[in-house]
Formats: C-alpha cells, structure tokens, sequence
C-alpha cells in the first residue's frame, strides 16, 4: 500500500500538487467564510459537505483528463452522482440535473471504454486525443444556440419551489444560463468521448456559465472550483495541443476509427 500510495503521488507534477492542494484548501477557507444556510429542511452542513466532495472529486478528474488518463471517467461517476444530489436537494437547476442523469453518466462508461481501445503506442497510460475540423465546430455551435433558447423557454413555464424562487428575475437569468451550459456539457461530452482537444474549450465556456450560476446563487465556496477550472482548462489545452504536434500521425478528426462505431 505505501509503494501504490508513493506511485500515486509521483503520477503528478509538482505543478498538479501545487494546484490540487491550493484548490483544497481555499475551498475549505470558504467553507469556513461563507457557511451554507439550512434549506428546505436540509442542514447548511450537509449541503457544504456535499460542495466540498463536489470539488475534489472535480478537481480530481480535471487533472486526470489533462493527464489523458481514462480513470478520470470513474471519478466522474462520483461527480455526477453528487451533482445530482445538490440539485435535488436545492431544487433548482434542472437542465442540468437532466443532462447528468441521461447524458453524462452514460457517456461516462461509453468514454472509459472508447479510450481504453485507444492508448498511446508508446506510453499505455496516455489516451490518444486529437482536434475538431472548422465545419464541425460551426455545428455544433448553432446546436448550442438552438438548445439553450428551447431549453430555456421550457424551464421558465416550470412551477417549482427552488432556491431561486423569491427573485422571479434572477430565477428567469439561470434557467437560461443553466440551459445554455447543459448544451456545452453535452459538447463537451461528446468532444471527450471521441477525444477531441476543443473539449477543453468548451468546458472552459461550460465554467463561465457555472460561475455565473453560482455567483447569482450565492454559492460562493463553488467559485473556488470554477478558478480551478480556468486555469486547468488551459494547462489541460497546453497538453493536449503539445501531444497532438508530436504525434503528427494520429488520425483527423473526420477519419472514422474501430472506437466510433461505439456511438
């Protein structure tokens, strides 16, 4: 156990322990700072327990899809389930909630497999990733569009007592935002599963949206995770894009492969 626990810390980098315990422990200062109110019959303690497992199990799977290592999607399932239980116990953000349940915790198993089949020829524990065409992109954004004008109208004929629901306004604000940011998770999604680098670009508007969420909701200990997103977004795209110029062979982005046909 103390050899698989010493391998374990020299996976990562001085940089990825650095970002990793700073993250942890400005979010439990938060926590400390900006203690959670009792909601709907749940204690504030219970719903800053579940804040603070949200953060490091994101911030786990953030530095293991920037490693390119297929574990991450494991952790993810933990992800989900814990976002799945804020929104039920908070009873707002729908949308997103949807997405997690019918979209994310499928795709997540779907990934594992699909980057399991695609390991680095030279190094197992990397996944072979590679970057989106032009038209591809011009897709999927008028996708995005589309889903979050339709997707957002239907969440604002909702009837539903939420953490929002004194303030009518704000309340019409996130259930756009929210829209809007299950459309980019789900590209995101997708981006990850064919291991597409433009991922990273995506979750880093996906985090935008979240911190905006979070700041109109007064879930000021989330905003901790988000500035881990942003600056392990771009650390994750330095990576990727780095690996993709020195593996100038891998195939393009419209050339199927075995593994697609899993979707």
């Amino acid at each position: 156990m103390k050899q698989k626990l010493k391998n374990l810390w020299n996976y990562f980098t001085t940089y990825e322990k650095i970002w990793f315990i700073s993250i942890t422990v400005l979010a439990f200062v938060f926590a400390i700072l900006f203690p959670e109110e009792d909601f709907g019959g749940v204690n504030g303690k219970v719903i800053m327990a579940l804040y603070l497992l949200d953060i490091f199990l994101n911030i786990t799977c953030e530095l293991l899809i920037s490693k390119q290592s297929k574990w991450n999607f494991i952790v993810s399932l933990g992800v989900e389930i814990t976002e799945i239980l804020i929104c039920v116990v908070l009873s707002y953000r729908f949308a997103t909630m949807a997405t997690t349940l019918f979209f994310w915790i499928p795709i997540d198993i779907i990934s594992f497999i699909n980057w399991n089949r695609h390991k680095d020829r030279e190094q197992e524990e990397l996944t072979e990733v590679r970057r989106l065409t032009g038209k591809q992109e011009v897709m999927v954004i008028a996708g995005i569009v589309l889903w979050t004008v339709v997707v957002g109208y239907f969440l604002t004929t909702l009837e539903i007592e939420g953490l929002l629901s004194s303030t009518p306004t704000l309340e019409t604000i996130v259930c756009y935002l929210d829209a809007c940011a299950s459309a980019v998770g789900i590209a995101n999604g997708v981006f990850i599963l064919l291991r597409y680098r433009e991922q990273w670009i995506a979750w880093y508007i996906c985090a935008l949206l979240e911190a905006a969420i979070n700041i109109i909701s007064g879930q000021w200990v989330l905003l901790v995770l988000k500035a881990g997103y942003l600056t392990n977004t771009t650390y994750g795209y330095i990576k990727w894009t780095q690996y993709i110029k020195s593996h100038p062979k891998q195939p393009a982005a419209l050339e199927p492969d075995r593994a697609d046909n899993l979707v």
